[in-house]
């Protein structure tokens, strides 16, 4: 699951679903797997929207913000992804279309 960018991490997300993954990561790559580790900031949401009205902002503004904290939070935990990256960006965009309209 990705975080969405509406506020800051907290113990419950590193400890629930972000240092699983990576104690596995580091796992399959102590095996000599080739793993590529990825994740990044779910800006889809109505809790984003709800948060910046609330704060008088942007979405956009709200994402940026906490993007940033919970990309330095990941780096603090020693938690490193591969990619870490933004679910509006095009390549997010078109890569979730390509695997639609091939499910589909």
């Amino acid at each position: 699951a990705l975080p969405y960018a509406n506020g800051p991490l907290h113990i419950g997300h590193i400890a629930g679903a972000y240092l699983p993954a990576d104690i596995y990561v580091r796992y399959l790559r102590a095996q000599g797997k080739d793993v590529l580790y990825v994740c990044g900031s779910d800006e889809h949401g109505a809790a984003i929207t709800i948060k910046a009205k609330k704060e008088g902002t942007t979405p956009k503004a709200i994402i940026d913000q906490y993007h940033e904290l919970n990309k330095d939070t990941f780096e603090r935990f020693g938690i490193s992804f591969d990619i870490y990256h933004r679910t509006s960006a095009d390549i997010h965009h078109k890569t979730s279309q390509e695997f639609f309209t091939t499910l589909y």
